[in-house]
């Protein structure tokens, strides 16, 4: 295994990582100094969704709010640095959200993590460029495609050639040492990568571990058991974009993802301990389950499922 570890130059730039088991906002464990947030849980697009009056009259109605688009945030109070996983178009009150409520220094952001090339997922770092930020050096850990991608296409490459970002290269299966406490590793998973490959990420701490996997395609097209990763790690971020299928106008073939109802039948036989490890995430708008009052969610929740929403943390 590549092992990659930061000089003590490079030491400003550590996650930290928030937690929770539970669908509801808690309070930071106070001797637990590293946890992962939850930033965002929508599908790329966020919601209200484009093209869609009704949803954008609820909101301005109040019946339902903006959820913005999946993104952990990963913080180390010991070390005081702070992580985003994903930078999506949601990332200037995504960030605003994790210095204000959670740890405020004299850098933005330690490091920004991406798993592949959909909108959702990196247009965010335009917000580092000239036109907005003017950043210095953001650190930015992307795969072999995913570099190649943004150091050679526009606007993205301007970003690079004005090093308002920096990239640090990652590899499959490659740990990311980032403090002495805290590490990622980076795994390969199918997806329709038509700019970069496509990543999920293992986060460790010496206590605890999670999985992030937003995007993937069918569970049985990935070389893992998705059973047996989630049983060796203490939360897994899944991807959840649709509930089931025909919840879209149109061939879901296209976009293959894990309907939540094929990803809980892998689980049925496992105990409640094993699925309450699981935290859905990456809501597509027209998934019902983004909805706390939905009665199949209710349903998996009292299976030991668990939702993930926007301020949930989840001590490391």
């Amino acid at each position: 295994m590549l092992r990659i570890t930061f000089s003590l130059m490079l030491f400003c730039f550590c996650l930290h990582l928030v937690g929770c088991q539970s669908n509801q906002k808690v309070e930071k464990d106070n001797k637990s100094k590293q946890y992962l947030m939850v930033l965002g849980i929508a599908q790329d697009a966020g919601f209200p969704h484009i093209d869609n009056p009704h949803e954008w009259e609820n909101y301005k109605k109040g019946i339902t709010k903006k959820e913005l688009a999946t993104s952990l945030g990963l913080v180390d109070l010991a070390s005081k640095q702070k992580y985003l996983f994903e930078a999506t178009p949601d990332m200037p009150l995504q960030l605003h959200n994790l210095e204000s409520e959670h740890l405020k220094t004299n850098r933005l952001i330690d490091g920004v993590f991406l798993t592949h090339a959909h909108i959702g997922h990196y247009t965010g770092l335009m917000h580092f460029g000239r036109e907005a930020m003017g950043a210095k050096k953001i650190p930015v850990f992307a795969m072999p495609k995913m570099k190649i991608f943004l150091e050679q296409n526009g606007p993205w490459s301007q970003l690079v050639s004005l090093k308002n970002i920096e990239i640090f290269p990652t590899e499959n299966e490659s740990l990311v040492e980032l403090t002495p406490n805290l590490n990622v590793t980076p795994f390969l998973v199918p997806h329709r990568d038509e700019f970069s490959e496509t990543v999920g990420y293992k986060i460790n701490s010496p206590a605890k571990s999670a999985l992030f996997i937003p995007d993937i395609n069918k569970w049985k097209l990935w070389e893992k058991d998705i059973v047996e990763e989630v049983k060796k790690v203490d939360y897994a971020f899944l991807d959840a974009t649709f509930l089931k299928n025909g919840e879209i106008p149109r061939d879901m073939s296209e976009v293959p993802h894990p309907f939540i109802e094929e990803t809980i039948a892998l689980f049925k036989s496992e105990s409640e301990s094993i699925k309450s490890k699981i935290i859905f995430i990456h809501f597509n708008h027209s998934n019902q389950a983004m909805n706390r009052d939905n009665s199949d969610r209710k349903l998996l929740e009292k299976e030991g499922f668990h939702f993930a929403e926007e301020g949930a943390i989840f001590p490391m």
